[in-house]
């Protein structure tokens, strides 16, 4: 019905048809939490409408409102997603460009193995405790495991498909293997699972970890702990332990090695020792 309203099509319209298409999948479930902030200021505007004072304005709010940068990019990432889907639909000509806030600057925040064993004890809510133990062995985002099915868990070959399919969404998403611990944890949960999904929660998939998350860190006695410090610190212990910068873009789902190098070269054990050894005089 939206393809013979393509004109009159607004970002609510898009927005709510992109969601039912992808109804049931986590993501959207997030993406009814970022409508109640975003549909009030963008929502009745056509795509044709959006110029960079709607977004700016837009972003100047949400900072207005506590939310950090790296939460608006979130947000206005979902919006170019629903914007170049319309457009795969056929619905609007033309995506237009959405400014979105700058990378916040890396921290170089990264666990050990034993206080990751400390936040593994500390999760007493076992899908917090699955969802840590899947991040840790796949090095996978937490969007990732929080979209994991069952059918993508192959425990004849022993392997995890962090892949939603074969054309998307693939950012930092790889096949991986399974080890030992988390075969063990996968093979329990599937045995009470009630949905596809692998990280569920009451009986239905789970949307997000955050609380779960801060009050296992928090109990654990670990500050400035979050998802994605479980994936960073996953590829140091694997470049520190001397696995190749190939294997590790690989494990992360890199699509160039140089991205990999560029962040963790420094936590191989022999990086810039023969130039070191040049310099000793």
């Amino acid at each position: 019905m939206l393809a013979h309203q393509a004109t009159a099509a607004t970002i609510r319209d898009l927005w709510d048809a992109y969601c039912e298409e992808k109804d049931g999948k986590p993501v959207v479930t997030t993406m009814g939490f970022e409508a109640k902030a975003m549909m009030p200021e963008l929502g009745h505007l056509r795509p044709d409408q959006i110029d960079r004072g709607h977004i700016a304005a837009y972003t100047a709010k949400r900072r207005g409102q506590g939310r950090k940068d790296g939460t608006i990019r979130t947000e206005l990432g979902h919006l170019t997603t629903v914007l170049r889907w319309a457009v795969q639909q056929k619905i609007i000509d033309h995506a237009p460009k959405i400014d979105r806030p700058s990378l916040p600057a890396p921290k170089d925040r990264w666990i050990t193995k034993a206080e990751a064993r400390a936040l593994l004890g500390a999760a007493t809510a076992p899908h917090i405790r699955l969802a840590i133990r899947l991040m840790l062995a796949t090095a996978g985002r937490v969007g990732a495991i929080l979209d994991l099915t069952w059918n993508r868990v192959d425990f004849q070959r022993r392997e995890i498909d962090l892949r939603v399919d074969t054309t998307g969404p693939r950012k930092g998403r790889a096949r991986v293997p399974m080890n030992s611990g988390v075969e063990k944890a996968l093979k329990e949960a599937q045995k009470m699972a009630l949905t596809e999904f692998v990280i569920e929660w009451n009986g239905k998939p789970c949307a997000s970890i955050k609380t779960g998350f801060r009050a296992a860190a928090k109990s654990a006695g670990l500050s400035d702990v979050t998802p994605h410090v479980l994936r960073h610190s996953a590829a140091v212990w694997m470049v520190s332990e001397g696995v190749s910068m190939e294997k590790v873009a690989q494990f992360l789902g890199h699509s160039n090695v140089s991205v990999t190098f560029s962040t963790y070269a420094r936590f191989a054990p022999d990086h810039l020792r023969d130039e070191a050894d040049i310099l000793d005089f």
